[in-house]
This record gives C-alpha cells, structure tokens and sequence, in this order.
C-alpha cells in the first residue's frame, strides 16, 4: 500500500458525523458479500480500515448488529440524519475501525489492495481485473 498522508478525514454526507485517522490505514478492500452488496445498493462495499485507536469519532451514529458469513457480528454505523453508511466494527476484532471509502473527504485515497467474498460476486459488478480476489475472508 502506498504511503498515506496522516490526518485523513471524512463523514457523512450532511456532516453530523466526522472522523479523524492520526495515523495511515492497514488495509483497504473491496467486500462482495452479500451483506456489503444489501448495505451498499451496490455489488461491493469498499472499506479501509484503521487502528481503532489511531481514529476519533466525533457525531452520535445509529447501528445495527448483524452476523457476518465469517460468524463474527458486525455493528454498522450510520448517520441517523442522512443516512450515510459511515463506519463499521466487528466483535472478534475490536481494535479495528472500517470507514467507508466514499466517506473519505478525499476518496481518490482509496486503493483497494484485494477483494474479498468474491465468490458472491454479482456477474454486472465488475472490479478492476488486475485486483487479487478471495472467495471468502482471506485468514488473518
């Protein structure tokens, strides 16, 4: 992954909720599950993902909890005045923050380094080819 500038920043679209990353995300990367495409509208979420520690959340979002294919429950985050899908977390990895990459106020940052769940991929979604793809949740 390329070398981020520090501070990144983002939120929803009417600007209630925002966050601030002191410190370059770990991973970014595209989920085609089937969960992502119902959340999204879309065939994919993109997410990039923080140290929870490194991140501050300033705003009060709604969530909901669901149980992801891995087993794991994942709280989805949203703004409750726009509804913007802002952030996720998940239970077995607490110290980990996934914003959505659209939130980013400059989302030209995101570089997905691969694609997960791709065996639920739709055939009308296409990603960029060249994209390494795993049909589930890579192991750690």
């Amino acid at each position: 992954m390329a070398k981020m500038a520090e501070n990144i920043t983002g939120g929803c679209d009417c600007g209630a909720i925002r966050y601030e990353s002191r410190a370059a995300p770990f991973l970014m990367v595209e989920c085609q599950c089937l969960h992502c495409q119902k959340d999204s509208g879309t065939g994919h979420a993109s997410h990039v993902l923080f140290a929870r520690s490194e991140v501050t959340v300033t705003g009060a979002a709604s969530s909901w909890d669901m149980l992801g294919d891995s087993g794991t429950t994942k709280t989805r985050a949203f703004c409750p005045a726009c509804g913007t899908a802002v952030y996720g977390t998940f239970a077995a990895q607490p110290d980990v923050l996934a914003v959505r990459a659209s939130t980013l106020d400059d989302p030209s940052l995101y570089k997905p380094d691969f694609a997960t769940y791709h065996a639920r991929a739709q055939v009308w979604d296409h990603l960029d080819p060249a994209l390494k793809t795993y049909d589930i949740m890579p192991p750690g």
